[in-house]
């Protein structure tokens, strides 16, 4: 703003002006005495996010201000409600002496952004909180990530916008960050949390001199990313930025990884959705895989746990060592010592990252003291479990002995909330401290024996000890005493009806005694935040401890899962194929009244495809999902819900089941499902897991039917992934017989008096009829409609008999009769050699006919 414009303003609101220039795209948080205020667009927009009452302060350049304010000490509520809404906020404070001339020297001290937040009240402590930065360059797309509350940075690179997108729905960032000048802008637009950033926060030079710097080395080499230089340049953007919000070092974010999508079974985001992995199809996180297997003791084994779901591994050696670890913790019943040993332990990982950042609170302290208190008790259960992974985890967890002695001399018991008051300090830790708190504890005991004593010295029977805001401590005597005051007694005040005397001991004390609470404070303050800078000299092992025991936490909560709910280990075998014997849908069996129907399923070379067929609610989709879900438990490590698996490699799991209108993006229900077929037969492999449920219900019959038949052609016969393929178009149940790939399967029901009974029991072949009418009886269409429909289904059948018919004997038809001699359908008959006409081809002349009749 230029200085003739600011001259019109007060002094205050000159240095308001001015810091907010700097922060225009930020909330400004502009201290004032015990309040943060908010002035002019911000104050507006403050009030109506937060339904805040809007005021003015006086008047500035000759016009009302806007304000509106929040308390200090009740800020966090706000905070997380502002983050929330994708908002970030500049916190400025008074950082001069209150008491000088002009407006106070105020400074912003830190950038509170949504995907920068490290406070634990503004952060989910089940999810990350990711950072991302993306750059583009040709066609590759390169990823950083950050999570700035445990330090983990990684890079990805993607070589196409389904894998861009993939990623981005995976990793679920709280902010992205983007060249300004790139088109990204316009693909990500319905993203949140989008901040623009300019071109030379991605050039490659700088990225490289901003990481080794970060991290102390000469070069990359050490991390092995530098064969992803796209995502270099997204990496110093991101870290940039995240030096810039925090306003101070990042000690703890230490190093840099590069993950491979190969590694991986990937996940595309109608997958994760689908499946219901961590979260539901409502948005919620009930009935959720997560859900059921989260019976995590900390913080951070939950969101470990969810990572591991999100991204299962193909790596086999890596997930026997899991599967090993877990069946060694339930066949010594360990897990549930270890488990009872990192109940209280708290979130470790986060409160280290609160560290580095000297942002930790005293109870973030007391948590870190008690788990170390807990790792010799950890290691001596790990050490006494054989199971590989254990002890390389039990090997990481070290010992601080004098850190931890460290911790329980400084900090007392059960200290405050905040540091700002006091009081966190141990009695004995520091000896000046101890003597500024006696002096200002015991101030009212020490004047009492002062008065007493200076009586029986003086004889003075009107003496008292006194003390006021103006003159301080005083010794006030009686006029009619005051001739026998001492000599050493000085006069102060003289008052009608007595006089006021100070002595060079009550003197002394004054200047003690009045400054002892603010230097204790000072001190207690200064105290704790070199504590906090002592615990930087082990913040690498700190990190270390806290990963291991977030992974102990995710095998021993998923052997109780085991125990508890009655999973096996899976057999991972390099042979194509999935066989799976009594599997059971995790989630579902966890809700329902009635025992779950498990069922059998396997795939292999002979038999690629799995054609579904039978009734709605018979548990086609059941059926399917929880095939998915064995397979993404297993490549987890965990246990699964069968009674014997065997897993071959998976590189993929596509699912197409169900759809809706996406209205944001002006995409109808049909385009939704067939941009997601799309994505399934352009990149799934032979090794991919296909779950393709009602194709081509979005259109009309006959389209859809040559959609569903020609989709399931195409998986077969041309990519041959292992697919389930679920189906009302009954003429789909004759691919079968043209292709050896494909078997039918069916979910049985019957019927009894009148009712359909469903068994969800998983029949070789395919179902004989459909039940739909029975089914929308069970969903409560009134009886009368029921019944109007069964006419109606009658009279279809019928006139579909007549019309074939006619077509081919009534003289009356002679023009339609043109039509079919012309038609494709009369073509393809002709080209048959009667010979050899195979179902598969009759059945694709019949639906020409019939189209051509429909017409």
């Amino acid at each position: 703003m230029a200085e003739f414009m600011l001259s019109q303003h007060t002094p205050m609101m000159q240095q308001y002006l001015r810091i907010k220039a700097e922060h225009q795209d930020k909330l400004l948080f502009y201290r004032m005495g015990d309040f943060y205020e908010l002035f002019y667009e911000d104050a507006n927009k403050i009030a109506k996010l937060l339904d805040l009452t809007l005021t003015k302060r006086g008047q500035s350049a000759g016009e009302a201000i806007p304000m509106a304010g929040i308390p200090y000490h009740a800020a966090e509520p706000y905070l997380a409600k502002l983050l929330k809404l994708g908002e970030s906020v500049a916190i400025c404070e008074q950082i001069g002496d209150p008491t000088g001339k002009g407006p106070v020297e105020r400074k912003v001290v830190r950038i509170v952004t949504p995907g920068t937040v490290s406070d634990e009240a503004l952060l989910d402590e089940h999810a990350d909180n990711f950072l991302m930065a993306i750059h583009q360059m040709n066609h590759s797309y390169g990823l950083a990530i950050l999570d700035i509350t445990s330090g983990r940075f990684f890079v990805v690179e993607v070589n196409d916008t389904e894998g861009l997108l993939s990623e981005i729905a995976r990793i679920n960032p709280a902010e992205l960050l983007i060249n300004e000048t790139s088109p990204l802008r316009e693909l990500l637009k319905n993203h949140h949390g989008i901040r623009l950033r300019s071109p030379w926060e991605f050039e490659f030079n700088t990225a490289k001199q901003l990481l080794t710097t970060q991290f102390k080395t000469h070069d990359l080499s050490g991390f092995g990313v530098e064969e992803m230089p796209t995502a270099l340049c997204a990496a110093g953007c991101l870290l940039h930025y995240a030096q810039h919000t925090q306003c101070t070092a990042l000690p703890h974010i230490r190093s840099l990884s590069a993950e491979y999508r190969e590694a991986s079974v990937i996940l595309d985001s109608a997958t994760r959705k689908n499946l219901e992995l961590v979260q539901n199809l409502a948005g919620g996180q009930q009935n959720t895989v997560a859900a059921v297997l989260d019976k995590t003791a900390t913080p951070m084994g939950s969101r470990l746990l969810r990572r591991w779901l999100l991204r299962p591994l193909r790596d086999q050696v890596v997930l026997i060592s899991r599967q090993q670890a877990i069946q060694a913790l339930i066949s010594s019943y360990g897990f549930e010592t270890i488990r009872t040993h990192l109940q209280g332990i708290g979130d470790i990982e986060r409160i280290l990252a609160r560290v580095a950042l000297k942002s930790a609170r005293p109870r973030d302290l007391v948590h870190l003291r008690k788990a170390l208190a807990k790792i010799p008790l950890l290691k001596q259960q790990l050490s006494n479990i054989d199971a590989a992974l254990l002890q390389t985890l039990c090997q990481k967890l070290h010992e601080f002995p004098t850190l931890l002695a460290e911790l329980e001399q400084a900090i007392i018991e059960h200290p405050p909330a905040l540091i700002r008051d006091g009081g966190v300090i141990a009695l004995g830790y520091n000896q000046e401290l101890d003597e500024l708190r006696a002096l200002s504890e015991h101030a009212g005991q020490y004047l009492v024996d002062l008065e007493l004593r200076e009586r029986q010295r003086t004889g003075i029977s009107t003496l008292k000890v006194g003390y006021n805001r103006v003159h301080g401590y005083y010794i006030e005597v009686s006029r009619g005493q005051a001739h026998l005051a001492p000599t050493e007694y000085i006069r102060r005040q003289t008052l009608k009806g007595a006089e006021r005397f100070i002595t060079p001991e009550l003197k002394n004390f004054e200047d003690k005694a009045l400054s002892s609470k603010s230097r204790a404070l000072a001190l207690e303050k200064a105290l704790y935040e070199a504590l906090l800078t002592s615990l930087l000299a082990d913040l690498v092992n700190l990190q270390v401890v806290a990963e291991s025991l977030a992974e102990v936490d995710v095998l021993a909560c998923l052997a109780e899962r085991a125990k508890t709910l009655d999973l096996i280990a899976p057999t991972l075998t390099k042979t194509a194929g999935i066989q799976i014997e009594q599997g059971r849908h995790l989630v579902i069996e966890q809700v329902l009244t009635t025992p779950f129907v498990p069922n059998d399923l396997q795939l292999d070379e002979q038999h690629r495809m799995l054609m579904i067929t039978g009734p709605n609610m018979g548990g086609k989709s059941t059926y399917m999902r929880q095939t998915a879900l064995i397979v993404v438990l297993s490549f987890t490590g965990s246990f699964v819900p069968a009674k014997s698996a065997i897993i071959g490699p998976i590189d993929r799991i596509f699912t197409r089941i169900g759809a809706a209108d996406d209205l944001a993006s002006g995409r109808s229900t049909f385009m939704v499902e067939m941009t997601e077929t799309a994505n399934i037969l352009h990149h799934a492999t032979e090794n991919s897991l296909v779950l393709m449920d009602e194709i081509g219900r979005g259109t009309s019959t006959y389209d859809g039917l040559s959609l569903a038949w020609s989709c399931a052609t195409y998986l077969a016969e041309r990519l041959r992934a292992f697919t389930l393929f679920a189906t009302h178009y009954f003429e789909l149940t004759q691919l079968a017989v043209t292709i050896d790939a494909i078997k039918n399967v069916h979910l049985d029901a019957v019927e009894y008096e009148d009712h359909l009974v469903f068994l969800h029991a998983v029949k070789e072949g395919p179902t004989n009829q459909s039940y739909g009418l029975k089914v929308a009886a069970l969903a409560g269409i009134p009886k009368e409609v029921i019944t109007n429909a069964k006419l109606k289904l009658i009279q279809l059948e019928q006139q579909s008999t007549i019309s074939a018919a006619t077509v081919t004997s009534a003289p009356k038809q002679q023009d339609l009769f043109t039509q079919i001699q012309t038609s494709p359908a009369l073509a393809l008959l002709e080209s048959l050699n009667p010979d050899e006409l195979n179902p598969r081809q009759a059945l694709e002349f019949l639906y020409q006919l019939r189209e051509l009749v429909r017409k």
